[in-house]
């Protein structure tokens, strides 16, 4: 059983001290999951990764079946979730490359299916997520960055808005007033799920661009992508120091 999983893209299992052991199909009661569970080991130690787009990156975001994908990697044993995402920074300091550990979310989306609750009560269900992240899993995060030297912000707020398309200026702006500092298109419902099954979640976001209209360029792929790129090596440094703190002990 794998106590952590890892959820974001495939290159995440590329990392050092990482034994890839199986892959795994899974069903849910609410459909597939993006694909299928990779799992591998650190040490003694049994970590499950989950791309969210799925195996070639084809899921948009509005698409994914975030219920699945949380169901699968209970079912799986996970009860730490670190969810690996690529967002636009709103505030000055979150600029290309660096890393963004949220304490916060506001949820912009739509029409989603966001919840286990809500059909087959016997009672209506109500979770508390005045606090949306795990603030353990926040710290060890915070901790294994100051440990492998990665740039990292703590704390702020992800606005979590529908997509595929990206924001317009004033759209920024408007979150921006509403005290948000990254923005990104995936983070809910996935840490609303993750909390109603009792998991412990955490995001670790990378900026792979400046929010629009915060930049003095037009945002292109080409230039997410590259930054995207050397973000996700800081992401696995970190991760590299991080799994070896939160992996129990064979």
């Amino acid at each position: 059983m794998a106590d952590l999983a890892i959820i974001g893209g495939t290159g995440l299992t590329t990392l050092k001290n990482l034994e890839i052991t199986r892959h795994e199909p899974m069903q849910t009661p609410w459909g597939e999951p993006s694909g299928p569970l990779v799992y591998g080991h650190v040490g003694h130690s049994e970590v499950v990764f989950l791309a969210r787009h799925g195996p070639q990156h084809t899921i948009p975001p509005h698409r994914v079946n975030y219920r699945a994908n949380l169901w699968a990697l209970r079912e799986a044993g996970a009860q730490q979730v670190i969810a690996v995402a690529a967002v636009g920074g709103i505030r000055a300091e979150l600029q290309p490359g660096i890393l963004s550990i949220p304490d916060q979310i506001i949820d912009y989306t739509w029409s989603r299916e966001h919840t286990y609750f809500e059909s087959d009560l016997s009672e209506v269900t109500h979770i508390d997520f005045t606090r949306p992240y795990s603030e353990e899993l926040r710290q060890a995060l915070i901790t294994a960055a100051r440990d492998s030297g990665v740039p990292l912000v703590d704390g702020g707020v992800y606005a979590a808005t529908q997509g595929p398309r990206l924001e317009t200026a004033a759209e920024i702006d408007r979150l921006d007033r509403d005290g948000c500092s990254i923005v990104g298109m995936t983070g809910m419902p996935e840490a609303a799920l993750a909390r109603e099954l009792g998991l412990a979640y955490a995001h670790c976001a990378v900026v792979a661009n400046r929010a629009a209209g915060r930049g003095t360029e037009t945002i292109t792929m080409e230039d997410i992508e590259a930054s995207l790129a050397a973000g996700m090596e800081t992401v696995r440094r970190l991760l590299e120091t991080v799994l070896p703190v939160l992996l129990p002990p064979a």
